[in-house]
Protein backbone atom coordinates (compact mmCIF):
# COMPACT_ATOMS: atom_id res chain seq x y z
CA UNK A 1 0.00 0.00 0.00
CA UNK A 2 1.19 3.50 -0.87
CA UNK A 3 1.86 5.84 2.04
CA UNK A 4 -0.07 8.98 1.07
CA UNK A 5 1.40 10.94 3.95
CA UNK A 6 4.68 11.35 2.03
CA UNK A 7 3.04 13.07 -0.95
CA UNK A 8 3.51 16.84 -0.38
CA UNK A 9 0.42 18.09 -2.26
CA UNK A 10 -1.75 15.75 -0.18
CA UNK A 11 -1.37 18.04 2.84
CA UNK A 12 -3.46 20.70 1.05
CA UNK A 13 -6.13 18.29 -0.21
CA UNK A 14 -9.76 19.13 0.55
CA UNK A 15 -10.53 15.47 1.21
CA UNK A 16 -8.47 15.56 4.41
CA UNK A 17 -11.11 17.78 6.01
CA UNK A 18 -14.05 15.49 5.18
CA UNK A 19 -12.57 12.00 5.02
CA UNK A 20 -14.74 10.88 7.95
CA UNK A 21 -17.94 12.12 6.28
CA UNK A 22 -17.37 11.35 2.57
CA UNK A 23 -16.19 8.11 1.00
CA UNK A 24 -13.74 8.54 -1.84
CA UNK A 25 -14.09 4.83 -2.61
CA UNK A 26 -17.85 4.50 -3.17
CA UNK A 27 -19.35 1.57 -5.08
CA UNK A 28 -19.46 2.33 -8.79
CA UNK A 29 -23.27 2.16 -8.65
CA UNK A 30 -23.48 4.68 -5.78
CA UNK A 31 -24.21 7.83 -7.77
CA UNK A 32 -24.91 9.88 -4.62
CA UNK A 33 -21.60 8.84 -3.05
CA UNK A 34 -19.73 9.57 -6.28
CA UNK A 35 -21.37 12.99 -6.54
CA UNK A 36 -20.43 13.81 -2.93
CA UNK A 37 -16.80 12.89 -3.48
CA UNK A 38 -16.63 14.80 -6.77
CA UNK A 39 -18.15 17.87 -5.09
CA UNK A 40 -15.30 17.89 -2.57
CA UNK A 41 -12.78 17.52 -5.39
CA UNK A 42 -14.38 20.40 -7.32
CA UNK A 43 -13.29 22.82 -4.61
CA UNK A 44 -9.92 21.24 -3.94
CA UNK A 45 -6.82 23.38 -4.54
CA UNK A 46 -4.73 20.33 -5.49
CA UNK A 47 -7.24 18.39 -7.63
CA UNK A 48 -4.98 18.62 -10.70
CA UNK A 49 -2.01 17.23 -8.81
CA UNK A 50 -4.20 14.48 -7.37
CA UNK A 51 -5.49 13.50 -10.81
CA UNK A 52 -1.99 13.54 -12.30
CA UNK A 53 -0.70 11.35 -9.50
CA UNK A 54 -3.59 8.91 -9.95
CA UNK A 55 -2.94 8.68 -13.69
CA UNK A 56 0.82 8.29 -13.28
CA UNK A 57 0.45 5.56 -10.65
CA UNK A 58 -2.53 3.90 -12.38
CA UNK A 59 -4.94 4.07 -9.46
CA UNK A 60 -7.79 1.70 -10.35
CA UNK A 61 -10.19 2.44 -7.51
CA UNK A 62 -11.78 5.48 -5.94
CA UNK A 63 -12.28 9.13 -6.80
CA UNK A 64 -9.02 10.96 -7.49
CA UNK A 65 -8.86 14.53 -8.73
CA UNK A 66 -12.62 14.51 -9.23
CA UNK A 67 -12.64 11.52 -11.58
CA UNK A 68 -13.92 7.98 -11.23
CA UNK A 69 -11.83 4.95 -12.15
CA UNK A 70 -13.70 4.65 -15.46
CA UNK A 71 -13.07 8.31 -16.30
CA UNK A 72 -9.40 7.96 -15.39
CA UNK A 73 -9.00 4.89 -17.61
CA UNK A 74 -10.11 6.98 -20.58
CA UNK A 75 -7.84 9.88 -19.60
CA UNK A 76 -4.92 7.51 -19.05
CA UNK A 77 -5.36 5.91 -22.48
CA UNK A 78 -5.25 9.36 -24.12
CA UNK A 79 -2.27 10.38 -21.96
CA UNK A 80 -0.32 7.26 -22.93
CA UNK A 81 -1.19 7.76 -26.60
CA UNK A 82 0.11 11.34 -26.44
CA UNK A 83 3.35 10.11 -24.89
CA UNK A 84 3.74 7.51 -27.66
CA UNK A 85 3.12 10.09 -30.37
CA UNK A 86 5.68 12.43 -28.82
CA UNK A 87 8.36 9.70 -28.75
Amino acid sequence: MIDLTIIPWREAAACLEVRDQVSFFPDKEDMVGIARAKAVCAGCPVADECLSWALETNQTEGIWGGHTAKERRSLRRRWIEEIRKAS
